[in-house]
């Protein structure tokens, strides 16, 4: 009997990076690469964990994929984002604003730097409601009071006219989340959606995202710092280490065998209630400068398995097994090339 895993293998991506380059030049005129080289894709109605430390290059991949990146000073030097069969890098500004809040949507880290403090929450949801779909004023309004209803906000049709300096973090995120889902896209970037939230309003928005995902049949894309929401509601993750994939594993796999080093290092990082530590693991040193990356594996300087090929040669990202990709010579154990790179978005 085939697992479910089998099954997803053999559906089409609804996105795919491929061997993405974005670059940014710096004021002394060097070249700053934030993600370098980046593959993933995301099947339809799947939910992708993302997972790194800051600065591994997690939300330039999500800023990248809706070309939201400012340019100058940044550019891609390379690779392709394909949706739904089309590039994304081949479209104009025009034909991006029409996908952007439609087929692909975001919700940002922080709402209150993503909300217009100048117009009400209600004007905001509408004007993107308003954008793609012909319908009246009065008929986008009622639309956004659903939506808010949807969301959980009580007394949604006073709440639509509120500004969003008069609600709570939580209500704030609730209405990005609504704003998101209003034109029903078929996938869903949350980057870091619950950050400066406390536990119980970021258990809140999660459900509040996954419910209102099913409601919708939205692809979600999740990027976060905590591996434990990725245990409970992805189906597949992608670890990124300064700029770079390291590791691409279904839930169950990457948790019970981490390929990568790093991957371990992130892991063991995670207190459990079944044991007693005088100090919490972590991974030492800290991710390197995006100016200045070391020769060879990019991870070397921190991986206590490193040896003088880790320090010269960059390892490719290849597959172990089926459903398993891995960037590093000790995991691997097998020769590559740049096509495995590519190849990552066509598994």
């Amino acid at each position: 009997m085939k697992q479910p895993h089998d099954i997803l293998e053999h559906v089409t991506p609804l996105l795919s990076v491929k061997n993405l380059k974005t670059y940014f030049r710096s004021e002394e005129g060097g070249v700053i690469k934030a993600v370098d080289g980046a593959s993933l894709h995301i099947r339809p109605k799947e939910i992708l964990g993302i997972v790194g430390e800051s600065g591994s290059g997690k939300s330039i991949t999500a800023m990248s994929i809706l070309r939201l990146i400012p340019s100058p000073p940044g550019y891609f030097a390379g690779g392709d984002i394909v949706f739904e069969n089309e590039s994304l890098l081949a479209k104009t500004q025009k034909e991006m604003r029409l996908i952007r809040g439609k087929d692909i949507s975001m919700v940002f880290q922080e709402p209150m730097s993503s909300l217009n403090p100048a117009y009400t929450v209600g004007y905001q949801i509408m004007e993107n409601i308003m954008l793609h779909q012909k319908v009246s004023k009065n008929q986008a309004l009622e639309h956004a009071v659903d939506m808010l209803k949807l969301v959980g906000i009580p007394s949604p049709e006073k709440r639509v006219h509120d500004y969003p300096f008069q609600m709570s973090g939580g209500m704030r995120q609730r209405v990005m989340v609504a704003m998101a889902l209003s034109c029903q896209p078929k996938l869903l970037i949350a980057d870091e959606p619950t950050t400066a939230l406390d536990v119980t309003i970021q258990a809140q928005i999660l459900r509040l995202i996954l419910d209102t995902k099913d409601k919708v049949g939205s692809a979600i894309m999740l990027i976060t710092h905590d591996l434990g929401v990725v245990a409970e509601v992805c189906q597949r993750v992608v670890v990124m280490y300064a700029g770079k994939v390291v590791e691409v594993a279904y839930v169950n796999e990457l948790f019970n065998h981490p390929a990568h080093p790093y991957t371990e290092g992130l892991l063991s990082a995670i207190p459990r209630l079944d044991e007693t530590r005088d100090r919490l693991t972590i991974v030492p040193g800290s991710i390197p400068n995006p100016a200045r990356m070391p020769e060879g594996c990019r991870f070397h300087p921190r991986c206590q398995y490193a040896d003088e090929r880790c320090r010269t040669e960059q390892p490719p990202l290849v597959s172990p097994k089926p459903g398993q990709w891995v960037s590093c010579w000790r995991a691997s154990g097998v020769e590559g090339s740049e096509a495995d790179v590519a190849a990552t978005a066509e598994a």
